[in-house]
């Protein structure tokens, strides 16, 4: 099977042209450093089966950040048979030097000038038949975003499968000793092919930046937008989250009850208050997780995280961070497996472990659809979002706290330079394949994780047989009781304990977990926690909920990245002793105040 390479420099659209080849499965985003793996596809072009591999961001070949590093090893090892380089058109001056030192390596090479669109908004022309002759590479115009020239890139990457790859230089040429032949052939083309503006026109991205960067209406604005964004998700996705639910007890009680009428007890039990159940509960969310994914598309994709970050640097300098690990925080809205890997653009391994230290703490979608479940059943819609809004600001204080308190064990130097982008806003496609994505992450973790948590749950509250059900004597009656004194300062009762338990696994199981565990799902399920806990209790436990340890995948990366066991342990200690502190600190004074 041939293999394609896409290369190129941060911020220049290779994840949409790789979303656009191969249908999905990675991640797009407006600012630097989103692509954090190697991410995949398969292709068909003309009669060859072809990989697509989407390499990370690099700004040169000298780089010595995780990300250039990755890129380099990948070339060395894996010669492809295609190298397609991406390049941002509205910053050819800049990115030409990456595609010559490239070149030097004899690959095969295609090269695609991204973002035309943009760049004739600017006034910016380049000639690209004039580069293909100087350059002796093929070279097209592309505009990602919105398909134009995108098949005549796939005709000429068609093409040039048929020819044998080059073979690079037995080592890649770390030393790059023909700099200076770089600079002056980059000047020769610059020249000849490409015609930019003495001044470049004032845009609307300029006129926006007045106002979004101001240096004191900069971060009000910004959580002034994330509050309406969680408004917003609240008000339309409630109505959503209800219809869905509705639906699955239709299913339950139209289909499923008569079908396992006649079943053993024990087995419509295990299936239908255990899996169905649980699952149902959980798959109730997935219309609000749509619509946080549809929104977070929007902001990340518009170019205003990287003004997120430039804006909370300064704050986030005197905590030992920089303005990227306040975009990875971000991006832990999501999930805080890839806001962790992304962690690789950073080159000093001290700032990589600080700042993977406080993601954890970024209050992901799984928790998402904890807080909105509780928060829906126990406040009311004028209060919820706001409750929820306030989550989101506990969320970036045990960051704050964190980084405050570990900053001296791990210091570094590493300068902060970030790229601003233009604002664009997402096509409908790129928004409906985000939504689509995240459905299908669901679903996958949902056939793992969720049932395999939801069915052992089942079982610990109905074993041993001669116990009733859920009660003190079941197994997960037991475990509660033992861990009751622990919990019971922060008024977690031994129902919720359980669930934190399978939290650990994956915080989807949380919601199921108390389906199974009340043995009753949906309205149901909202209606008996709103008669057994009153607001402090709840928001006691959604505070512990969203501080200690993250899921099972993100311990695992946290290893990974890290590379210490004895880190990971240390991170996981931390974020436990730091949950029980807040919650015991929050319900204790809620009391001594007379809530």
């Amino acid at each position: 099977m041939k293999r394609v390479a896409l290369l190129g420099m941060p911020n220049t659209g290779k994840s949409t042209l790789f979303n656009r080849m191969t249908g999905g499965a990675a991640r797009v985003g407006n600012w630097p450093g989103i692509t954090v793996d190697l991410l995949s596809g398969k292709i068909l072009l003309g009669s060859d089966m072809v990989e697509i591999i989407d390499l990370p961001g690099i700004y040169d070949l000298h780089g010595f950040s995780d990300d250039e590093q990755v890129v380099r090893h990948f070339l060395h090892d894996n010669v492809p048979d295609l190298a397609l380089v991406i390049l941002n058109a509205t910053q050819i001056e800049r990115q030409m030097s990456l595609l010559l030192q490239l070149k030097q390596l004899n690959m095969n090479i295609v090269v695609l000038l991204n973002m035309v669109d943009e760049a004739k908004k600017y006034g910016i022309t380049i000639d690209s038949k004039k580069m293909t002759e100087m350059l002796g590479i093929p070279i097209f115009l592309l505009s990602g975003k919105y398909g134009t020239g995108y098949f005549e890139a796939l005709q000429a990457i068609t093409k040039a499968l048929r020819y044998p790859t080059p073979g690079m230089a037995e080592q890649l040429r770390s030393q790059l000793e023909q700099d200076e032949h770089i600079e002056s052939e980059m000047a020769r083309v610059m020249k000849s092919a490409v015609q930019v503006p003495a001044q470049l026109p004032e845009n609307l991205s300029d006129k926006l930046d007045r106002v979004m960067l101001h240096p004191w209406l900069g971060l009000p604005i910004f959580f002034g937008i994330m509050y309406l964004l969680f408004q917003g998700i609240f008000l339309l996705g409630q109505p959503l989250q209800e219809g869905m639910g509705a639906a699955l007890d239709w299913l339950r009680e139209s289909a499923l009850d008569p079908a396992l009428a006649g079943a053993p007890a024990w087995l419509s039990g295990l299936l239908l208050d255990g899996v169905y159940n649980g699952v149902a509960t959980v798959a109730a969310f997935v219309p609000i997780i749509i619509l946080f994914f549809l929104f977070m598309a929007i902001v990340e994709d518009s170019g205003y995280l990287s003004r997120a970050a430039f804006l909370m640097d300064a704050l986030m300098a005197k905590m030992g961070l920089d303005g990227r690990g306040f975009v990875m925080l971000l991006m832990g809205f999501g999930c805080n497996v890839p806001a962790l890997m992304g962690t690789r653009v950073m080159r000093s391994r001290s700032l990589r472990l600080l700042t993977m230290l406080v993601i954890p703490f970024s209050l992901c979608s799984a928790r998402l659809q904890v807080f909105v479940f509780i928060t829906a059943a126990l406040f009311s819609p004028q209060a919820a979002p706001v409750v929820l809004f306030s989550l989101y600001l506990f969320s970036f204080a045990a960051a704050i706290v964190t980084a405050l308190l570990f900053r001296k064990n791990f210091q570094n130097s590493e300068p902060f330079v970030l790229e601003l982008p233009p604002y664009r806003f997402p096509t409908l496609q790129q928004m409906l394949m985000r939504g689509w994505l995240e459905v299908r992450h669901f679903l996958q973790r949902a056939t793992k994780f969720i049932i395999a948590g939801v069915v052992l749950v089942w079982l610990l509250t109905n074993l041993p047989p001669s116990a009733a059900p859920a009660s003190p004597d079941t197994l997960a009656g037991m475990i509660g009781s033992f861990l009751d004194p622990v919990f019971a300062p922060l008024g977690i009762n031994e129902q919720l304990t359980i669930a934190l338990i399978f939290g650990f696994v994956a915080k989807e199981i949380v919601i199921g977990s108390l389906a199974v565990i009340y043995g009753l799902g949906g309205d149901a399920l909202g209606s008996a926690l709103g008669q057994q806990l009153d607001w402090v209790q709840a928001y006691s436990f959604m505070l512990f909920t969203l501080i200690y340890t993250p899921c099972l995948s993100a311990v695992a990366t946290l290893r990974s990245e890290s590379k210490s066991m004895r880190y990971t342990l240390f991170a996981l200690g931390w974020s436990l002793a730091l949950a029980w502190l807040v919650s015991f600190v929050f319900y204790q004074g809620a009391r001594a105040l007379g809530f």
